[in-house]
């Protein structure tokens, strides 16, 4: 009983660590990925260009950036005066002395759709992930806020930097409307995009998460194993240890939601969008949604798992249903003459040893896989359910060959 007690309490405290770690090494994973693997980057910040509510964003912020640029008084000025000299009647120069928000406002429209057309063509979008891909510095920028780049981290400011929409603008304005390049501004090309008096000690919270990153992963599945393997039930332990960290992800999507509307609730006015904002919050958080989803559905596998191998009720007719359906097929499959032989046989004498290589094979597979997907774990378990079924009903046929 004493060690049963023992090993209870070391069961438990191990168990309890690795849950505890489950969601740290989850965000940690992610902002490692984020930092060092090129691709990984790319893939998260190319739908920001894509994305509708940052595009006009974008199109709204630069067009009355280069509108407030035009001197539109200076323009019916000239105009009026030029009418002056030419004897024109008073009428047409008090006329044009007075088109200001006329002109202000066909000004707007032709610049509006000029940027639009740069901003939304397959150029731009290309454009930007050119950038990102040969510029990979930007993802480092948000977590140590040096450098520049397309997102930059300033003391306690997000900002979204469009130069590349202004340089483009100088190609596609200039001969179009009444602005030349020079008269681009270039001292807007950075949009604030949140503020947070907080941001600094959430940087250094993910500087210190990205340097123990590739060692926090295995550390879980360490010390979940050891946890099973001192339990005094290690099928109660397992699904102990997917319950604890399904719950912790979920723990992890709740928390997810709340710094979502923490962050829309600090976009500046400036920013003008809830929109673009949510957009491009959804966006850079993708990646790390789909990791937890991902965790949380092995989980909820591990504690499926863990209660068919028991003795329930429900566990015993699932398993003397699979077992009456592979006999079925095994002796459907000798009838037509196929004799599995000597291997059938070892299949039948090592169900259980079979069993297990299988089930880690298909672990193991998600433990190397890259970056594994909710799909991905789906199609693993349906390949581990599609091979062990088809072991069974080879051991099957080899048992009704045997009798024969």
């Amino acid at each position: 009983m004493r060690n049963r007690r023992l090993r209870l309490c070391g069961a438990s405290l191990l168990l309890l660590l690795a849950v505890l770690m489950a969601p740290i090494s989850v965000v940690a994973t992610w902002v490692n990925s984020e930092v060092t693997d090129t691709d990984r980057y790319e893939q998260t910040v190319s739908p920001i260009a894509r994305d509708p509510a940052v595009q006009d964003l974008i199109i709204n912020r630069v067009t009355d950036a280069l509108v407030h640029k035009i001197d539109v008084r200076k323009i019916t000025d000239t105009l009026a005066d030029t009418l002056a000299d030419h004897d024109a009647p008073r009428f047409l120069v008090d006329a044009a002395g007075s088109l200001d928000e006329e002109l202000k406002g066909g000004l707007r429209a032709g610049v509006h759709y000029t940027v639009a057309r740069v901003v939304t063509s397959d150029a731009f979008a290309k454009a930007w992930d050119k950038i990102h891909r040969g510029a990979h510095t930007a993802a480092t920028n948000v977590l140590t806020g040096e450098g520049g780049g397309a997102l930059e981290v300033k003391g306690d400011t997000i900002t979204l930097n469009v130069g590349t929409v202004i340089e483009e603008l100088q190609k596609q304005l200039v001969g179009v409307t009444l602005v030349g390049a020079e008269d681009i501004p270039g001292a807007d090309k950075s949009i604030v995009l949140a503020h947070n008096d907080h941001l600094s000690e959430a940087r250094d919270a993910a500087r210190w998460l990205s340097v123990v990153a590739p060692w926090l992963p295995a550390a879980v599945v360490v010390l979940a194993g050891l946890g099973i393997w001192a339990a005094p039930s290690r099928r109660v332990a397992l699904m102990a240890a997917g319950i604890g960290i399904g719950a912790m992800m979920c723990v992890l999507l709740i928390a997810l939601a709340v710094m979502r509307q923490i962050y829309l609730d600090a976009v500046p006015p400036a920013a003008q969008s809830q929109d673009a904002a949510a957009a491009l919050y959804d966006t850079l958080v993708r990646f790390l949604r789909q990791t937890i989803l991902t965790v949380l559905l092995s989980a909820l596998l591990t504690v499926i798992a863990g209660y068919l191998y028991g003795h329930g009720r429900g566990a015993v007719a699932v398993r003397a249903a699979a077992a009456r359906g592979t006999r079925t097929a095994g002796q459907a499959l000798a009838r037509t003459g196929l004799k599995p032989g000597a291997v059938g046989q070892w299949l039948r004498t090592h169900r259980p040893l079979t069993t297990g290589v299988v089930i880690g094979a298909g672990i193991l597979a998600l433990f190397l896989w890259n970056y594994p997907t909710p799909a991905s774990v789906a199609l693993v378990l349906l390949l581990v359910v599609v091979v062990l079924a088809a072991l069974g009903v080879l051991a099957a046929a080899a048992q009704r060959s045997n009798a024969d």
